[in-house]
């Protein structure tokens, strides 16, 4: 059934693939209600298919048969879709490494490696422990932001949704205050000058490498001194190219994503005075709205893209092996066979099942390490803002506010808000 549906869907979907970066809402509706899984062409030809129902998405998420790393798919038949984009973008051979050898492209024994190491930093005794640092850091940008404010105007995004995260994240994996600013520059260029890539990712490189030797010799209560020490402890359990790539993998992924998120959050409100008024009324609502807003607006459009490792027969489609398969989070999250009226935002939802039922953190073994704390974050950054500006407003109409899907995530260029 899946390849009988290639070339009407493929054409279909390939005609909105400028929708995802307009409305992506709308695009992996789109694709969604064509067939359970649209196939699309990489730039560089190679077929790739998207998955965008609700049911779907946490079937290939969950399935160990799909693979983030498709040299974990036998004899080649995998695209290598993410080092022949970075190839074309003239990056150095020797950098391709600490961008496509992550822990987020490990499987198996070698992802179970990796995630072990770093679990207990993300651990809830962990999250729960920084929360007076967050609240207290959080209280500091606040006191900033009528400084930073022109005729009581500030981009909310640049001085209060970037730097709380990063700071967290930098302080928690052990990155000096004072090296924080420049790694903001660097995961921006990385995001949005892509032609430099290589002329951003070798200095960052080179300081993380000088970082991981400033800890060596100086170790502290952090992560990259924790891995340090298992290493030392256990030669051959972290190299030092992956010590470095951990660390880069945790800073970047660690502050980017909430960044958004909270950014996304503070706009949804604001166009949505009814559930803003709710969530004034009650703020015992926040965890609850903080999912909600997780599910309606979260930054995180599509999954890493995933490999069929053998040939996959999953009742409602099929896969062959090598097939490239990326999960519409987006789509999945506003899917109506999950979620009744899911266009709506709607703070007090209420769901059928307990625990988590959106899937903006992923799912199955590659669920995001870091989802309690950016939770964390968000409802601390979203009680106080909220609390200490009652009359916080946009600075412009909703519809002038510019959009980027960069990198399958839908982030705000500046959020102007009103103090």
């Amino acid at each position: 059934m899946k390849r009988d549906t290639e070339e009407m869907a493929g054409n279909r979907s390939a005609q909105n693939i400028p929708l995802i970066a307009t409305d992506p809402h709308a695009a992996y509706e789109h694709l969604r209600e064509q067939a359970p899984a649209c196939p699309i062409r990489s730039v560089e030809g190679s077929l790739m298919w998207i998955v965008a129902q609700y049911g779907g998405v946490r079937s290939v998420l969950g399935d160990a048969r799909f693979a983030n790393n498709p040299a974990s798919v036998p004899d080649g038949k995998a695209p290598l879709l993410q080092i022949n984009a970075m190839r074309r973008l003239g990056l150095d051979e020797e950098l391709i490494p600490y961008l496509a050898d992550t822990l987020l492209d490990s499987d198996g024994k070698e992802h179970s490696r990796l995630r072990r190491l770093v679990t207990p930093a993300f651990s809830a005794r962990k999250v729960k422990a920084l929360s007076p640092r967050i609240e207290r850091l959080t209280d500091d940008l606040l006191d900033a932001l009528p400084r930073v404010a022109d005729a009581g105007v500030a981009d909310l995004l640049e001085h209060f949704a970037y730097p709380l995260p990063i700071t967290v994240i930098g302080e928690l994996v052990g990155v000096p205050a004072t090296d924080l600013p420049a790694w903001l520059r660097w995961t921006h260029d990385l995001s949005f000058n892509q032609q430099a890539l290589g002329e951003t990712l070798r200095p960052l490189i080179d300081h993380t490498h000088d970082l991981v030797r400033l800890r060596r010799a100086e170790p502290g209560e952090d992560v990259i001194s924790d891995l340090i020490r298992a290493r030392d402890a256990d030669g051959d359990r972290l190299s030092d190219r992956e010590l470095v790539t951990m660390v880069l993998s945790l800073v970047i992924a660690g502050h980017d994503t909430t960044a958004n998120f909270i950014a996304n959050s503070v706009w949804a409100l604001l166009t949505h005075p009814d559930q803003l008024a709710l969530l004034r009324d009650d703020p015992g609502l926040m965890p609850q709205a903080v999912q909600e807003l997780l599910r309606w607006c979260g930054p995180v459009l599509v999954s890493r893209m995933r490999y069929a490792t053998e040939d996959v027969d999953l009742g409602w489609t099929s896969f062959e092996t090598g097939d490239a398969v990326t999960a519409a989070l987006s789509g999945a999250n506003h899917d109506p066979r999950e979620f009744e009226d899911p266009g709506r935002l709607d703070i007090t939802r209420q769901h059928s099942s307990r625990g988590e039922v959106h899937v903006s953190f992923g799912s199955g073994p590659h669920y995001c390490l870091g989802a309690a704390l950016a939770r964390q974050e968000a409802e601390t950054a979203l009680s106080r803002l909220l609390a200490r500006h009652p009359d916080l407003a946009l600075a412009v109409p909703a519809e002038e506010l510019q959009w980027h899907a960069v990198s399958g995530m839908r982030k705000l260029a500046r959020l102007p808000v009103r103090l």
